[in-house]
């Protein structure tokens, strides 16, 4: 389970809960850490420069909240602290990420800690991964570290959180107690967090229906995290145990949107039939596991003429899939989070030609109402293949694409049997892609791409819903959406390839990353995520 901060109480094991603010009594200040939700419900720190400047524009936000709040501070841009976070805003009221090229949507929340706590110092404790990058700790496990650290400890067992490492202060390693694998630590001493008025506990009970609350319980709209290994005590979601980490998330900063809230999304569970037999391929066994020594070539490196939906000018794409409404309400656009009745937000740095900044555009799909300029913005910042995707429902419209660099998806078949999934063998998937140069669809053209961690081997049971997802999986392929280039949310490299949002199982006879098997829910929930990427069972019958 992503170790998540503790809830209020007595101490549990040895380590009890961190000092969190939101135990004391009423008092005057406390240090405010700013932290965004990843792909496996983790909180990650924002840095404290970020943090900061969060800090400043909402409390600058509630001394204005009783006049019509202008633009800035509405929503905060994260480019003006951080030039690589250019493409992120946080809208203020829902505490909510958003990214402006891809839609895509993560909650952050601020958490309060102690004046003598290792944020309140500008303490974080790291450890290495097996690309050689230092990565922080969440926030309560540096907190832990720090006082166990300055209290002479010589070492530290993390099992009380739900994490199962040993962290040894004299050597500076941490030591997985399953594996028996080590990695170094360090601890590190940079600015200090930012200091604010604490107006008392902000959590009462598990009721409590803030963002913070709903990430821990089984209700509200954080139940989005649909890994079931997430919600056992004993998994850890947090590094991998061996030296190759091949479970890395792509760095899209928010979950999407569960498929029920979209008009046009596809029926999961319509009729697929399987093919008659699976593939047929012995051949001779790999340390203990059978695997073919001829793979199933899958398609190619799919260029991006494939997939293109034939118009492709932004303007025209914008007109294509959106009505004209004369009268707009005097609701926001959660674009550029200017009202609609007033010009969009990117009137004055738009290339648009013949889109007025005051159009105000409806969905024809999902109905979804923005500014066409902002619609036209958001379209010109993606992948420029004639497609357009709601941000607020994920709505498809035309065939998505993505900026996956070239490689090799193959498939291999196993005699062996997943756990849970003992009657049947299992379809082993390996994807190839290499370090090169970015094209013009990516992020920074004409620079060097790494590819960390490749070949990635993953897995799927060999029964009539995974060949299924499988077939699906080709389609993604295809399309280029399994992977992008971006910025690694386990390493924080930039210019890498990285998963892009449809979520692999890497472990075959384990769990302890939580990518592996048994989970009950894997399959559903991928066949969600294909999906919400526009591809589904009906994408077979073309």
């Amino acid at each position: 389970m992503a170790a998540g901060p503790p809830q209020s109480g007595g101490a549990t094991g040895p380590l009890g809960p961190p000092t969190m603010a939101s135990q004391w009594n009423p008092a005057s200040m406390a240090v405010a850490v700013w932290e965004w939700q990843d792909e496996l419900g983790k909180w990650r720190p924002y840095s404290s420069q970020v943090s900061n400047y969060i800090e400043q524009c909402m409390q600058s936000h509630q001394q204005q909240k009783t006049t019509r709040a202008l633009a800035n501070s509405r929503s905060i841009s994260l480019g003006q602290v951080d030039p690589k976070l250019a493409p992120y805003i946080i809208d203020i009221a829902t505490l909510a990420q958003f990214r402006q090229d891809t839609g895509t949507m993560r909650y952050i929340r601020k958490i309060l800690c102690l004046l003598d706590s290792a944020p309140a110092k500008g303490i974080f404790w790291e450890w290495i991964n097996d690309d050689g990058c230092w990565t922080a700790y969440e926030t309560h496990i540096s907190i832990i570290l720090e006082e166990k650290f300055s209290n002479k400890n010589p070492s530290v067992d993390l099992g009380a959180v739900g994490l199962p490492y040993l962290i040894d202060f004299q050597s500076l390693v941490q030591i997985n107690q399953v594996t028996g694998y080590k990695r170094r630590v360090q601890r590190t001493v940079g600015t200090p967090y930012p200091t604010t008025p604490k107006a008392g506990p902000a959590h009462k009970a598990t009721a409590c229906a803030c963002h913070q609350c709903l990430a821990n319980s089984h209700g509200g709209p954080m139940h989005r995290y649909r890994h079931s290994m997430i919600n056992l005590p004993t998994a850890s979601n947090y590094q991998s145990g061996g030296r190759t980490t091949m479970n890395s998330v792509g760095y899209l900063p928010y979950p999407k949107p569960t498929m029920t809230s979209a008009k046009s999304a596809p029926k999961l569970n319509s009729t697929w039939v399987p093919p008659a037999a699976p593939l047929q391929l012995p051949g001779p066994s790999a340390n203990g596991i059978g695997i073919p020594s001829v793979p199933v070539q899958i398609q190619k490196s799919s260029s991006m003429n494939q997939a293109f939906a034939g118009v492709t000018d932004p303007e025209q794409v914008v007109k294509k899939y959106v009505e004209t409404i004369e009268k707009p309400s005097e609701e926001d656009c959660i674009i550029c989070m200017e009202t609609l009745s007033t010009p969009s937000g990117y009137s004055e740095t738009s290339e648009s030609k013949s889109i007025k900044p005051t159009a105000v555009g409806k969905l024809k799909k999902c109905g979804h109402i923005f500014h066409q300029l902002c619609m036209f913005e958001m379209y010109s910042n993606g992948n420029k293949d004639g497609s357009l995707q709601c941000p607020s429902c994920k709505t498809i419209y035309g065939e998505k694409t993505g900026t996956q660099p070239k490689g090799k998806m193959e498939i291999y078949l196993i005699p062996q049997s997943l756990p849970g999934h003992q009657d049947c063998g299992t379809i082993h998937i390996i994807y190839t892609i290499n370090p090169g140069i970015q094209g013009p669809e990516h992020p920074n053209p004409g620079r060097p791409y790494s590819a960390r961690g490749f070949p990635r081997h993953c897995y799927l049971p060999d029964n009539d819903r995974g060949r299924l997802v499988l077939e699906l999986l080709k389609v993604a392929w295809a399309r280029r959406l399994i992977f992008t280039i971006g910025v690694s949310s386990t390493t924080g490299e930039s210019d890498t390839v990285v998963w892009n949002e449809i979520h692999h199982k890497t472990e075959m006879t384990s769990n302890i990353t939580g990518h592996g098997f048994p989970d009950a829910n894997y399959l559903d929930n991928v066949l969600a995520e294909l999906a919400s990427q526009g591809v589904s069972e009906n994408c077979l019958n073309m």
